[in-house]
């Protein structure tokens, strides 16, 4: 059950990742920290849903947005997913038993964007991007992958399947609940129930992973990243999908880093497997 139509370019169907943005509690450390990271630079502009939002980029691709949290806002990187028309998929979103939170907002050069709160308690927002939109991603400093994370997986897969009529194939072994969501046959999300690892109290939330040039490799980004004031939540560890480890960032964000070219045969400890609990 997709919404509405108008025109999206062929790479950006409905429920396509678009966009991912930080909202942060401390704005000028989150900077210094990614771009000590992953090389970003930054240029600010006003904004009128957030005030002030600053989009980051990496040998000028387009890799992120960053703005200030206020008080009550949910905190933490957000995903973005394409949609044909934000309005009808408002309509949707409350149909399939999702919160309005925002929207839709018309933003000049931007689209439309309408921020929301799945059954699960999970923020994403959904885009109505500008056909001159621009997002970097596979390229190392970027965007190459994204899990959401919850404790009702089943609501999560009525959600968003519905909605963008996704298909779900169970990937998970050994007891963990992980799903991977497709469009036509191809692999677009993930999605993981969270395990005993976690408090029954953690906060569900996206895990957004970033591309790790092989050169440096996992183990010496994740040494950086502590080394700028971040926390390495979980250390590097081998799995199917490429070498990966959990970082957060200095105001508490957790995101991983990963490793594509670091594939191992089997399940091992699976990239799902994410003690991170705020």
């Amino acid at each position: 059950m997709s919404p509405g139509s108008s025109d999206l370019t062929p790479a950006l169907l409905p429920g396509t990742p678009c966009w991912i943005e930080l909202a942060t509690p401390d704005e000028n450390a989150a900077r210094h920290f990614y771009a000590g990271l992953f090389g970003w630079r930054y240029r600010t502009s006003p904004d009128p849903a957030t005030g002030r939002y600053t989009i980051a980029s990496v040998n000028d691709a387009a890799a992120g947005g960053m703005y200030q949290a206020r008080a009550g806002q949910p905190q933490g990187w957000i995903l973005h997913l394409a949609v044909h028309n934000t309005s009808a998929t408002a309509e949707w979103v409350e149909h399939l038993g999702g919160r309005r939170m925002l929207g839709p907002v018309d933003i000049p050069d931007r689209g439309s964007i309408l921020h929301v709160v799945d059954p699960g308690g999970v923020p994403v927002v959904f885009w109505q991007p500008a056909s001159s939109w621009e997002f970097g991603f596979g390229i190392p400093g970027t965007f190459t992958g994204a899990d959401i994370n919850t404790h009702d997986g089943a609501a999560a897969d009525q959600f968003f399947c519905r909605l963008f009529n996704f298909t779900s194939e169970q990937i998970g072994r050994q007891n963990i609940d992980y799903a991977e969501w497709r469009l036509d046959q191809y692999p677009v999300l993930y999605r993981y129930v969270m395990g005993p690892e976690y408090e029954p109290t953690a906060q569900p939330h996206w895990m957004i992973y970033f591309e790790i040039d092989p050169t440096r490799g996992t183990d010496s980004v994740a040494a950086h990243a502590s080394m700028l004031g971040g926390t390495v939540v979980a250390p590097p560890f081998d799995t199917p999908f490429g070498r990966t480890a959990i970082i957060a960032d200095p105001g508490g964000a957790p995101f991983s880093i990963i490793d594509r070219s670091k594939v191992v045969e089997g399940w091992g400890r699976a990239e799902v497997d994410d003690p991170y609990d705020d």
